[in-house]
């Protein structure tokens, strides 16, 4: 089985540095800016939450153990996560319809209204920041940035390649 060190024999190490690179001032950027949108919405959902949101906005109401199973983190991190945002009203907990001791989150009608307004401020940061860039290239960097992601993913997951292949083709991005 060969190693790290035999798979970057053939690259380019300056180009690999160049990416490294690259990534790590994307992370800083994105965490300075929280790429939060524009106006009064700038940074004004912390990621944690907006993801929470937009997970149960795209899959529906579930349990706590399944949403954090579909975000890759502990059942315990979203229980945390969860918190505040049923406090302040952006998501219900009901109880399970089959099994009334499991609890089920679903965005609330304050939730919906509030993740469109966050969206609405992203979606006008991400054309400002590709302002003359052509739909080709925003399609590119979205394709290449979700393959990235999908492959860090597996990564961390500690699927073999081959099935990182698999679970990249199957990935989806969400919709805005």
């Amino acid at each position: 089985m060969p190693t790290s060190q035999d798979m970057t024999t053939d690259l380019d190490p300056g180009l690999l540095d160049a990416l490294q690179h690259q990534v790590a001032v994307f992370a800083r950027r994105a965490e300075q800016t929280r790429l939060g949108g524009t106006g009064q919405l700038r940074n004004s959902m912390d990621r944690a939450a907006y993801l929470l949101l937009n997970r149960l906005d795209q899959e529906g109401p579930m349990g706590v153990k399944a949403l954090a199973a579909g975000m890759g983190i502990d059942s315990s991190t979203v229980t945390r996560q969860v918190a505040p945002l049923v406090d302040t009203g952006l998501v219900k907990r009901t109880s399970h319809p089959e099994d009334g001791r499991a609890v089920v989150l679903q965005l609330s009608p304050r939730g919906q209204a509030r993740l469109e307004e966050v969206r609405s401020s992203r979606r006008e940061l991400m054309a400002q920041v590709t302002d003359g860039w052509t739909e080709a290239e925003r399609e590119s960097f979205c394709t290449l940035l979700t393959r990235f992601n999908s492959a860090l993913s597996a990564r961390q997951a500690g699927l073999p390649p081959v099935e990182r292949e698999t679970e990249r083709d199957t990935e989806t991005t969400p919709a805005s």
